[in-house]
């Protein structure tokens, strides 16, 4: 993988050093400049989970993915990089229940020089903008939150997030592989909520911008503003103009009926 082409991606320097105080700045400036996305699965385009395909997604052609796709690829770049790196499944809760296993994919990071673990997430749309310290028990104050991790049955981590549940963490070191069968769930089932409906989301500073549908929402510390987008050049050039990703059609959620 080009390292340097993934950094100027995410408009970030190579480091000095590959520590905690980097990670951070990396885990910033790729919420920044990546938008957690799930475009392909209304353009019709099967996502795929080898290296080479998600480097030229993300990094070529400068679109953004779901968690699969851009922890996945986040996870190789650490690697590359010197941090120490493992990846772990979680079930995200849905407001009644968990979704299913694998369900979401999340990293655990050290630093060469031993500090961490991390929890690090770049695939999840709205969490945290920095990493979270993994042992901490206590509250963490974010830009992005109040975060909290929980003892949980059977080994597992609760995540918090102003006091709301986020997901349940399996502590299990997992290789990419074994997410690809929720991956086709969640991009080809009718119960997969990435199905019935199209999201695009990043980072804007310390406000967040998202496409959903037809309607642009800007939504910071003085509250929430949608803008309709009407025409179907409108939601193009919102998409190129916001988050740098160039469509030539726009993206078709298909009836649940």
């Amino acid at each position: 993988m080009d390292v340097n082409a993934y950094l100027d991606r995410i408009d970030i320097k190579p480091p000095t050093v590959a520590d905690a105080a980097y990670l951070r700045e990396l885990h910033r400036a790729h919420q920044n400049a990546v938008p957690f996305e799930n475009l392909s699965i209304h353009l019709g385009e099967r996502i795929k989970l080898g290296t080479d395909e998600l480097f030229d997604k993300i990094v070529r052609r400068r679109r953004g993915g779901f968690c699969y796709e851009l922890n996945g690829l986040f996870a190789i770049l650490l690697e590359q990089l010197g941090y120490r790196v493992e990846r772990l499944a979680a079930r995200v809760f849905g407001g009644e229940r968990y979704g299913p296993p694998f369900d979401h994919l999340l990293l655990r990071v050290t630093t060469a020089d031993g500090d961490g673990p991390w929890l690090v997430d770049v695939g999840f749309g709205s969490h945290s903008t920095y990493p979270l310290r993994f042992a901490d028990r206590g509250e963490q104050d974010d830009p992005g939150g109040r975060f909290r991790l929980a003892e949980a049955p059977d080994g597992d981590l609760e995540l918090y997030k102003n006091g709301e549940r986020v997901y349940r963490i399996e502590q299990r070191a997992r290789e990419l592989g074994e997410f690809w069968p929720t991956c086709w769930f969640q991009q080809t089932s009718p119960d997969s909520h990435f199905t019935r409906s199209d999201v695009c989301t990043r980072l804007d500073g310390d406000a967040r911008i998202t496409i959903s549908g037809r309607k642009l929402i800007r939504t910071d510390r003085d509250g929430r503003v949608e803008t309709p987008l009407g025409s179907d050049e409108e939601v193009l050039t919102a998409y190129r103009k916001e988050f740098g990703v160039v469509l030539d059609r726009v993206p078709a959620v298909a009836s649940q009926e």
